[in-house]
């Protein structure tokens, strides 16, 4: 469609990729960065954990295989929280007592458990699935400031709508004259 409007033939669109934490129960994003398309996943995570755990009691990191990475595994751990990301074909037995030891042993041996564990990580699933249902999945900035404040713009309206949603569903009453001043 792109190419028919414009009249000339279109096959790469640059796009903007937000990583994302966010929480299991509420869904509400506690980090966020936005990167050109290109940006590799693992070196987010550590960055996305440590903004998390300020404001938040980390006990579990589910990511999928493009966050595996021995950093990744050693930093979730120092945090207080046990990492859960599936390894790939090519992983290979680790050496006793790291932190990517003790991931590989629970996903190789305790496989039931290590699932019902990383499954949580749809979660993020469902809160992308959320930001463009609401607010649509397209961005229409120029530039790539323009783009990133977009992103974020639409992580800041979804955190507001599911924030409101969990003062209603838990019976959370706000003072919010406490937070204006």
């Amino acid at each position: 469609w792109f190419s028919e409007k414009h009249g000339k033939v279109i096959e790469s669109r640059a796009w903007r990729k937000a990583h994302v934490m966010c929480g299991t129960a509420t869904h509400i994003v506690t980090a966020v960065e936005v990167t050109p398309s290109n940006t590799a996943d693992a070196p987010m995570l550590p960055d996305l954990a440590k903004t998390t755990a300020k404001g938040f009691t980390v006990g579990e990191v589910s990511a999928d295989k493009a966050y595996l990475s021995y950093k990744n595994t050693a930093e979730i751990e120092d945090l207080g929280a046990k990492p859960f990301i599936p390894f790939k074909s090519n992983s290979v037995e680790p050496w006793p007592g790291t932190p990517w030891a003790r991931m590989y042993h629970l996903y190789a041996y305790r496989s039931d458990e290590f699932l019902d564990h990383y499954h949580r990580r749809s979660n993020v699933e469902t809160v992308f699935s959320m930001i463009k249902r609401k607010f649509g999945d397209g961005i229409r900035g120029r530039t790539d400031t323009a783009q990133d404040n977009e992103v974020l713009a639409k992580v800041l309206a979804h955190n507001l709508c599911v924030l409101i949603q969990s003062f209603h569903e838990l019976g959370i009453e706000a003072d919010l004259a406490k937070v204006a001043a």
